[in-house]
């Protein structure tokens, strides 16, 4: 098998240059002729994500992540509302992380209980009280290889045994760790999920989202998002392809940047806690290195003064873009209560251990001493 860094470049690339072009054209066309497809999901339309901007990619991301095939969709949610809805039905019952994406949360929270799904949510770091949540339509648990924003790493490995011991369906949303930094499915998770609106793309400047997995799930999928319409455009496919192509570059830079920025901060007088897995003071420290091969380019810290400290401190960067989102080039600082996580109710802020004062840095790949620099300034003030 060849090394990560040389199939991001050429892994599921056409066999024969199209035209000559190095670059995987862009097919702009809505529908294309029909040569005898003998299913409906079979035939080349981009509501079925299957143009050959499509199958580049799902060629490329299932050799990354060791999976079987893979599915781009219009945006993360989209690929977590569709591998969801794909894996559970009327009646069923999911257990989730109890440490979400804001997204996550509310779909879980608002919207699966319209579809007839109940949930609970578990710790991932007391296993042993897993089972009490068990039923007998239990059909899938949901967990996040990094949890958004407070940077915990679940017991992952104890989910997977969890998950085989109780016949259920493992789903893990791996945008914060990305292929790079580790793959779940050789672990045995079953189903891998990305906002490649993050780090895949790289670049800021589109939504997507995908799913990894094993080609019976992969299909169920495709056949919900063909009914769903959560589609990616074959231009965004495009520029998707391309930011994948640089992600060994921009994730060996962001592992060593992130560190550095996260020790910077964690001897700032201003500057409370910091939760990076990637330092040595965090509790699943040990955990992310035997799972990880780097931590990747997002951390959050607690600052003294709470919402309003935490709101100046991004008001006062110059660097930094206070924006939601992360993993581009360019550095974005944001307080998840006003962004992330507003959906969320103070309460369910509060049992998410979610504080007011919390700010949540993606670091780009920007000169380490700028950065420092400019948080300083901004701490400081």
């Amino acid at each position: 098998m060849k090394d990560i860094k040389t199939q991001l470049v050429h892994g599921g690339e056409p066999e024969t240059l199209i035209e000559g072009a190095v670059c995987m054209p862009v097919f702009q066309s809505a529908t294309f002729e029909y040569s005898g497809e003998g299913s409906y999901h079979d035939v080349r339309y981009i509501r079925l994500n299957n143009t050959p901007n499509h199958t580049v990619l799902h060629k490329k991301l299932a050799l990354l992540e060791r999976g079987e095939a893979a599915l781009v969709l219009a945006s993360g949610m989209a690929a977590i509302s569709t591998a969801l809805l794909s894996t559970l039905k009327a009646g069923d019952h999911l257990l989730a992380q109890n440490t979400l994406y804001g997204g996550t949360h509310g779909l879980l929270t608002k919207e699966l209980k319209n579809f007839g799904i109940d949930y609970d949510f578990i710790d991932l770091d007391r296993g042993e009280s897993w089972a009490r949540y068990l039923k007998p339509n239990t059909k899938a648990i949901y967990v996040e290889s990094i949890s958004n924003p407070l940077m915990q790493v679940g017991n992952l490995e104890a989910v997977v045994e969890f998950a085989k011991n109780n016949n259920l369906v493992s789903l893990i949303d791996n945008t914060f760790t990305g292929p790079y930094n580790f793959c779940p499915l050789p672990l045995g998770f079953d189903l891998s999920l990305h906002s490649c609106t993050k780090s895949l793309n790289g670049h800021s400047d589109i939504v997507a989202g995908a799913i990894i997995g094993s080609r019976k799930f992969i299909d169920l999928c495709a056949e919900k998002a063909a009914h769903l319409g959560g589609s990616l455009d074959p231009h965004a496919c495009f520029l998707l392809h391309r930011g994948i192509k640089t992600l060994a570059l921009r994730m060996d830079y962001q592992n060593r940047l992130a560190t550095e920025i996260a020790a910077f901060l964690a001897s700032h007088p201003a500057v409370e806690k910091v939760n990076y897995p990637g330092l040595k003071s965090h509790p699943h420290y040990d955990r992310a290195q035997k799972l990880f091969r780097g931590c990747g380019g997002v951390l959050s810290f607690e600052i003294k003064g709470g919402v309003a400290a935490a709101t100046a401190f991004t008001n006062k960067v110059k660097l930094s873009v206070s924006a939601p989102s992360l993993g581009g080039v360019e550095s974005l600082v944001t307080c998840p209560v006003h962004t992330s996580h507003a959906g969320l109710s103070a309460d369910e802020r509060q049992a998410a251990g979610i504080s007011p004062g919390l700010v949540r840095v993606s670091l780009g790949i920007e000169a380490a001493e700028d950065l420092k620099a400019d948080f300083n300034q901004a701490l400081d003030s």
